[in-house]
């Protein structure tokens, strides 16, 4: 799909309160390819544009706000989708090593369940719970978590638990980004990477 053509039809999603037929599988992959081409493997976009438009759609998460701030977060958690699990080594993932708070209760915990998906589930207690919610074995066997399609319905469900889609139809970046990451941690990103798609898009 050429820029024009995606241009096109997001503009035209842009318009209803939701987004309609044209926000498809293959404009998903196309807006993703078109922002994130030069970062991202593009096989994982691939695998990424079907995969998000199917669950936000049936998440209730398929109106132009829901989209773009999901996709902005998304993009700042992931470095533009390059990095579907937290960069570090054995020295470095031993800071979450005995963090009651994330259920890390053994050694080796923090290694074993650092930051992976789209929205870097992190720690074995978070491991052990969206796996349940999500009927997975993501504690017993973590690396799941990192699977792209896997990821996105990670990420959607904490999106949902966590109501985040008021703080999104009230164009709240601020309040978006600390119930993604608790705090304002990289609000700048965020904020480039919500216009990016905006410009894109053709509702800045």
């Amino acid at each position: 799909m050429d820029v024009k053509t995606l241009q096109r039809n997001l503009t035209l999603a842009g318009r209803p309160a939701t987004v309609d037929g044209v926000m498809g599988a293959q404009t998903m992959t196309a807006l993703l390819k078109a922002l994130y081409g030069r970062s991202a493997p593009v096989g994982r976009l691939e695998a990424l544009g079907p995969a998000l438009a199917n669950q936000l759609r049936t998440a209730g998460m398929w109106t132009p706000l829901r989209l773009q701030h999901f996709l902005a977060q998304a993009a700042h958690e992931t470095t533009g989708f390059l990095d579907m699990e937290e960069r570090g080594g054995p020295s470095y993932f031993a800071k979450y090593d005995g963090r009651a708070d994330l259920g890390n209760i053994r050694p080796g915990d923090g290694a074993r369940y650092h930051g992976r998906g789209i929205f870097q589930l992190t720690g074995r207690a978070n491991y052990r719970s969206m796996g349940r919610t999500l009927g997975l074995p993501l504690e017993e066997n973590p690396v799941l978590a990192a699977d792209p399609v896997v990821s996105v319905r990670i990420a959607v469900a904490y999106w949902l638990a966590r109501n985040i889609n008021a703080k999104a139809d009230a164009d709240d970046l601020d309040g978006v980004t600390r119930k993604i990451n608790g705090g304002l941690n990289g609000l700048a990103d965020r904020r480039d990477r919500l216009a990016a798609i905006r410009k894109l898009w053709g509702a800045a």
